[in-house]
C-alpha cells in the first residue's frame, strides 16, 4: 500500500474518530439535539462548518476550471459573499434566533401562511435532489478518480470508476448525516474546513515556489507576465460574469445563499447564543476573502502550465495541477481533505433536507402529533431516500458546456431567486399578502425556466435573476393591492430559547470586511 493511500486513510479515520468522540454523548433523539446540534455550536465551529458546507469540489474543480478559462472575473462569487454574511450577522440571524426558528420555512408560515411554508419546503427538497447533491458527488468523484486512478486500480472504464466513487462517497456521507445529526456534521466540518484551507493554500504556494525556482513572489510575477488579462476582476459584457451582474442578480443570489438558505443558516440556528452566531458568520466572511487563493488562483496557475490545451476539459485542470505539484505523501492527505469537502457539503445538505422534511412536512402534514423520536426517524428516512436519488442522478451532470460550477449556478436560480423575493418581501414589508407570495413564487420559477432553459434569450442568466426579482416584486404589489387583504395568519408567535445579546465587535469586523472587499476591486479592477 503506497504512501498516498496510507495518508488518505489515516487522515480520514482521524476525522471520523474525532467526530465520534465529540458527539458520542449527545442526545440525538430530540429535535434540537439531532437537527440543531443541541443549540451548542460556537463561532469557530459555525465558521468551519459554513465554509465546508459552501466550499466543496464543485468549487475546487468547477471554479478553478472556470478561472483557468476566464481568469479572476469569477472572484465576485466569493468576495461579495463577505458582504452578504455581514447582512446575515447584523440583521437576519438575530431575528431568526429571537423567533427560536429551526427551519426557514417556519418563518414563512409565521409571516404568510402554512401554504407558502409547504410550497417552499417542497421546492427546497427538489432543489437539493436535482441540483446541488448530484453535482457535489460528481465533482468529488472526478477529483478522487484523478488522484487515485480508481478505474485503473479496479480495471474498469473511467466512467465505471467515477460511478463506483460516487457510490462510495455518497454512502459514507449518508452515514455521517443520518446517524450523527448536525453536531457530527459540524465537528467533522471544522477539522476538514481548516484542513482544506491549509491544504488548498499549499497547492498554489508550492506551484509558485516551483515556477519561481524557490521564490514564490518571482513565481507569481511569471504567472502574471504570462497572462496578465487573467488577473482582471472586472468582467466585460461578453465575459462569463460581467461586472454589471454584481448590481443586479448576483446581490440577490448572495443574500439568499447566506441569509435565507437552510443548509447555511442552520449552523447559525444551532448556535449556543447570538454572540457565537454572529462570530461564526463574520469569521466565515474573513475566510471567504481567503478562499480565492484556493479556488481561483490555482486555475490561473493551471493556464501557465497547460496553456489552452485543456479548454475542452476545464474541470480536469485542478486535479491535474494537484498531481503535478504535490509530493506523494501530501497527495494522500489532500485527497482526504477533498473527500472531507465532498462529505461536508453532501452530509450538510442531507441534514438540512431531513430537518425541512421532518419539521415542515412530516410534523405538519403527515403526523401532527409526532414525538421527537418519530421526527428524528422521519428525518433519517428522508435523508436516506434523498441520498439514493442524488447518487443515481450524479453521473447525469457530466460534460456541462460552461463547466460544472456555471451549471450549478444556473440550476440554483430556478429556486433561489423566487424564494429570496418572497423572503425579502416578508422581512421588509407588511403589505405583501400570502396569496401574492404564492403567485410570485410560481410565476418567478416559470419565468426563469422559460428564459434560461427553453427560449433563446441573449441575456446573462445572472441579469435574468435581477429581472425575475423585479418581476416578482411587481407581481406581489399588484396581487396584494387588488387581491384579498389578509396579511398575517393565526399562528403562535415564536420565542427565543437562547441568549440574544449581540457581539460587541460585530460592527467593527463588518466595516473591515467591507473595506477589504472594495479594495480588492480597486486594486485588481484596472489590470
Amino acid at each position: 500500500m503506497d504512501l498516498t493511500v496510507l495518508s488518505f486513510i489515516g487522515f480520514t479515520l482521524f476525522v471520523a474518530i474525532y467526530a465520534w468522540l465529540k458527539t458520542r454523548k449527545e442526545n440525538l433523539d430530540s429535535e434540537d439535539g439531532y437537527f440543531l446540534g443541541g443549540r451548542s455550536l460556537t463561532g469557530i465551529v459555525i465558521a468551519g462548518s459554513m465554509i465546508m458546507t459552501n466550499i466543496s469540489t464543485e468549487h475546487l474543480v468547477g471554479m478553478n476550471g472556470s478561472s483557468y478559462k476566464n481568469g479572476f472575473v469569477i472572484v465576485a462569487w466569493e468576495v461579495t459573499s463577505a458582504l452578504a454574511l455581514i447582512v446575515a450577522a447584523l440583521y437576519f440571524v438575530p431575528r431568526y434566533l429571537k423567533m427560536g426558528l429551526t427551519t426557514i420555512p417556519q418563518y414563512l408560515e409565521n409571516r404568510f401562511d402554512a401554504g407558502i411554508r409547504s410550497l417552499v419546503a417542497f421546492f427546497l427538497l427538489v432543489s437539493f435532489a436535482i441540483t446541488l447533491l448530484p453535482i457535489v458527488l460528481y465533482t468529488g468523484a472526478i477529483n478522487l478518480e484523478s488522484l487515485f486512478n480508481v478505474s485503473e486500480v479496479l480495471n474498469v472504464s473511467q466512467e465505471q470508476g467515477l460511478w463506483y466513487t460516487v457510490l462510495a462517497v455518497g454512502g459514507i456521507g449518508s452515514i455521517y448525516a443520518i446517524f450523527g445529526g448536525l453536531k457530527a456534521v459540524a465537528v467533522s466540518d471544522t477539522i476538514n474546513g481548516y484542513g482544506l484551507l491549509l491544504a488548498g493554500l499549499m497547492v498554489p504556494l508550492i506551484a509558485l515556489f516551483m515556477i519561481g525556482d524557490g521564490n514564490p513572489i518571482l513565481g507569481m510575477e511569471k504567472v502574471f507576465e504570462h497572462s496578465p488579462e487573467k488577473f482582471n476582476v472586472v468582467g466585460e459584457k461578453d465575459s462569463v460574469l460581467p461586472f454589471s451582474t454584481l448590481f443586479t442578480g448576483l446581490i440577490i443570489n448572495q443574500l439568499y445563499f447566506w441569509c435565507m438558505n437552510q443548509t447555511i443558516v442552520q449552523r447559525a440556528l444551532g448556535a449556543k447564543n447570538l454572540k457565537e452566531a454572529q462570530k461564526g458568520l463574520l469569521y466565515t466572511g474573513v475566510l471567504k476573502l481567503l478562499v480565492p487563493f484556493i479556488i481561483v488562483l490555482p486555475g490561473v496557475i493551471g493556464f501557465y502550465y497547460f496553456g489552452d490545451s485543456m479548454y475542452d476539459q476545464q474541470d480536469m485542470v485542478y486535479p491535474e495541477l494537484v498531481k503535478k505539484v504535490l509530493p506523494v505523501g501530501l497527495t494522500g492527505v489532500f485527497a482526504a481533505v477533498i473527500m472531507g469537502a465532498v462529505l461536508s457539503t453532501f452530509n450538510s445538505v442531507l441534514n438540512s433536507a431531513s430537518t425541512i422534511f421532518s419539521i415542515d412536512i412530516y410534523k405538519r402534514l403527515i403526523k401532527p402529533g409526532a414525538s421527537s423520536i418519530q421526527l428524528v426517524k422521519a428525518g433519517k428516512l428522508s435523508a436516506t431516500v434523498l441520498a439514493v436519488t442524488s447518487i443515481m442522478a450524479a453521473p447525469m451532470v457530466a460534460n456541462a458546456p460552461e463547466g460544472l460550477f456555471q451549471l450549478l449556478q444556473q440550476l440554483n436560480g430556478i429556486f433561489f431567486i423566487p424564494i429570496a423575493s418572497i423572503m425579502l418581501a416578508g422581512f421588509f414589508t407588511k403589505w405583501v399578502t400570502p396569496l401574492a407570495a404564492k403567485v410570485a413564487l410560481v410565476t418567478g420559477l416559470t419565468f426563469y425556466v422559460l428564459t434560461t432553459f427553453i427560449l433563446d434569450i441573449d441575456i446573462h442568466f445572472v441579469h435574468i435573476w435581477g429581472i425575475e426579482f423585479l418581476l416578482n416584486v411587481l407581481i406581489m404589489f399588484l396581487v396584494s393591492h387588488f387581491g384579498p387583504k389578509r396579511v398575517r395568519p393565526d399562528v403562535p408567535s415564536l420565542k427565543s430559547i437562547i441568549p440574544t445579546t449581540r457581539w460587541k465587535h460585530a460592527r467593527l469586523l463588518s466595516a473591515i470586511l467591507v473595506i477589504i472587499t472594495v479594495a480588492i476591486y480597486i486594486l485588481l479592477g484596472n489590470i
